[in-house]
């Protein structure tokens, strides 16, 4: 076998695709060094033929010796499993044994011989049998244990262990057409809050869009940032997927607290601001829960917070002896931000010097869980208000794609990420020398040796006090785009996950949660994907701006799938008064992130996609109202962006850039106690395209 064969070989098994189209119809061939480099990366060795044949029987070998998965993923209706079994005992009788996840056992006894033949192969000499195991039925959702014994006296013997995770076929559904109104939580102004929107503004918006028919409130990710600007403002690159950002807290809620003077002007100032001031909130904030928090070890602490602590765990452990050391290790030395310029011996979750720094600074650390435990409450509250008030789903989340590469998740939990390569996407019309999002893929095998926990909790969490998730980027469960290290984002390679485990536990988490599963597939998805995610029972996610025609021309209403969300735009995009008035591009260039070609060519373009929304806006009867030609389509779901009911014309991010352009600080035009308006016209809205809450 040729090198270039073995080469191929090799990044099969390895899930790299040796190809893929672009947003042009364009196809890419996969280079050989680009395939090169993610096979070292995922520490496979191609520098030789006879490296990768070693590595390729190698690889072969250790599946036929391992009876089962790490990790079985099945459908709950299910009807068997795959076991490899030597065939020196293809005589023999086995016992399989389920643990379910309530502790209750369950066996089923098998003679060899009877079960049926799928495959048979050899490793290091020795010939294996595939074989079919029966399971029982009806299989119960969850997250079991299955084990295989052979019947051998005196006593049985253990030759395969595994978690078992039984789902159900579909996500939880939607039921008739809904829509809700998108708003970021940290611009909510008001004439209570501390500078940046909390959970209380969030009641107050609930109350003025509930009765509007708002089936929903649409948030941006809460997620855990560093809330220093420019570079740790993004919602989307948190420091953690598991925990959410204190700055949403309401502190006098968490305890009755009465700012000093000096702390009085600098809440209102930060109330005042243009623009959300993350790092200046922060502080502040910081500065009046750690005195409520004294305050209540004082008082012996409070009732429920030592049992959601041990139910945390180890993962809110590790987030919040993260915080301290990040809190300390800047302290220390002003000029050090991220964990990987932190001593030596931090660096290690698991390290002696780490244990000793949460023993010494045992009030600090239980700090960061108290503040946890707060938002839990708050945002579980603000949850049934929004049921109590007549929402349908209540509040939307948004799990990020993205785990900041200097933030908790990487520093406790770097085996699950693959170092060498960074996440990103190929060149597109939005970006045409591609994106390097600059932070590690997923480790699909880690994952599944660890029977997928992590993945669980990210979307568990995520989804927590909320009826509905969006998930961002939702093409990863199938492919993310790798770039390797020292190359450019034109030089990357898709990479295939293991899609029908990842899909299967979102569907399970989406069922015991009872939360509808939203995903935004955007970019280079492949009418594949797509369909392997309908099949899941995860929405689609379809923009005005980018449901055209092959001529260039927008689609009509009735051409938009049923099961979908629509929106006129998301944070990356512009308004609907941004994209008429050509502000983004503006932006650009005040930006410098083009130059006056490209301000010509953008705006002259911009003309026509103009012309082109008003022909089919007129076409369709809603001649001037893309709110009301978006409401009218078939989708299961509809958003409307407040910035859209506001006539606000600049976006919240401008992709691209950091200090140039205030990105994830805007602030609403009006208070939470102005939102009459906005309401009133969101009624009118739903009234007519029959979507109610």
């Amino acid at each position: 076998m040729t090198y270039a064969d073995l080469l191929e070989r090799a990044a099969a098994a390895h899930g790299i695709e040796p190809e893929y189209t672009d947003t042009w119809g364009h196809r890419h061939q996969t280079d050989d060094e680009v395939k090169r480099a993610i096979l070292a990366a995922l520490g496979f060795q191609a520098s030789s033929a006879e490296e990768m044949e070693q590595d390729l029987e190698e690889h072969a070998a250790r599946e036929w010796a391992r009876p089962l998965d790490p990790t079985l993923v099945v459908s709950e209706d299910a009807d068997s499993i795959r076991v490899s079994v030597a065939a020196d005992r293809q005589g023999d009788s086995v016992k399989l044994e389920i643990e379910w996840e309530n502790g209750d056992r369950e066996h089923h006894w098998h003679w060899l011989p009877e079960l049926q033949l799928l495959e048979s192969g050899s490793a290091h000499g020795r010939k294996y049998l595939a074989k079919r195991v029966p399971l029982p039925k009806p299989l119960r959702l969850g997250y079991h244990r299955i084990r295989m014994y052979w019947m051998k006296e005196p006593e049985l013997e253990i030759f395969a262990e595994a978690r078992f995770i039984v789902c159900p076929q579909r996500a939880h559904g939607v039921k008739g057409r809904m829509a809700g109104v998108a708003l970021s939580l940290y611009g909510l102004r008001s004439a209570r809050n501390w500078g940046c929107g909390d959970f209380t503004d969030l009641r107050a918006a609930i109350d003025a869009f509930a009765p509007a028919g708002a089936a929903f409130i649409a948030l941006n990710p809460l997620h855990a940032i560093a809330n220093r600007q420019p570079y740790n403002t993004s919602p989307y690159l948190p420091q953690s997927a598991f925990f959410r950002n204190f700055i949403y807290l309401d502190v006098e809620k968490v305890g009755e607290f009465h700012p000093d003077d000096t702390m009085t002007r600098e809440i209102e100032a930060l109330r005042a601001s243009e623009c959300v001031e993350y790092e200046r909130v922060a502080a502040l904030k910081l500065a009046a829960l750690w005195s409520l928090f004294e305050r209540s070890l004082a008082c012996g602490g409070a009732a429920g917070f030592d049992a959601y602590v041990k139910a945390e765990g180890q993962l809110l452990d590790d987030y919040a002896i993260y915080c301290a050391l990040d809190g300390e290790m800047h302290r220390r030395d002003p000029k050090v931000w991220v964990w990987t310029d932190w001593p030596e011996e931090y660096r290690d979750p698991r390290s002696p010097a780490v244990r000793e720094f949460a023993q010494k600074h045992a009030d600090r650390v239980l700090f960061f869980k108290f503040l946890q435990w707060h938002i839990t409450r708050q945002a579980a509250e603000a949850q049934a208000y929004a049921l109590k008030k007549g929402m349908r789903i209540g509040l939307y989340h948004d799990l990020a794609l993205a785990t900041d590469r200097y933030g908790a998740d990487l520093w406790a939990n770097r085996q699950f990420f693959v170092a060498g390569c960074r996440v990103g996407a190929p060149p597109d019309a939005v970006a045409p020398g591609g994106q390097d999002w600059a932070f590690p893929p997923p480790d699909r095998d880690q994952h599944r040796r660890d029977g997928y926990q992590l993945f669980a909790q990210s979307n568990r969490k995520a989804a927590e006090a909320g009826g509905a998730l969006r998930i961002d980027h939702v093409m990863r469960f199938v492919r993310l785009y790798w770039i390797p290290e020292g190359m450019d984002a034109r030089q990357g390679a898709y990479v295939l996950d293991y899609a029908r485990d990842l899909l299967g536990i979102v569907a399970l988490e989406s069922v015991r949660g009872k939360f509808v599963v939203v995903g935004e597939d955007l970019g280079t998805v492949t009418g594949e994907v797509r369909q392997t995610l309908a099949e899941a029972g995860v929405l689609s996610c379809r923009l005005l701006w980018f449901e055209r025609n092959p001529d260039g021309s927008f689609r009509r209403p009735q051409d938009y799938p049923a099961h979908a969300l629509v929106s006129s735009t998301t944070h990356d995009l512009p308004t609907l008064a941004g994209f008429a008035a050509g502000r983004d591009i503006e932006a650009r260039k005040l930006a410098g992130l083009i130059d006056e070609a490209g301000y010509r060519a953008q705006t002259a373009a911009r003309a026509e996609d103009q012309r082109q929304l008003d022909r089919a806006l007129a076409d369709a009867g809603f001649s001037g109202d893309p709110l009301g030609f978006l409401l009218s389509t078939p989708c299961a779901l509809a958003v409307v962006n407040q910035e859209d009911l506001s006539g606000e014309t600049e976006q919240q991010n401008l992709p691209g850039s950091t200090w140039q352009y205030p990105n994830w600080r805007r602030k609403m035009r009006v208070t939470v106690g102005q939102l009459t308006p906005l309401a009133e016209k969101l009624k009118v809205l739903l009234e007519r395209s029959g979507r109610r809450g």
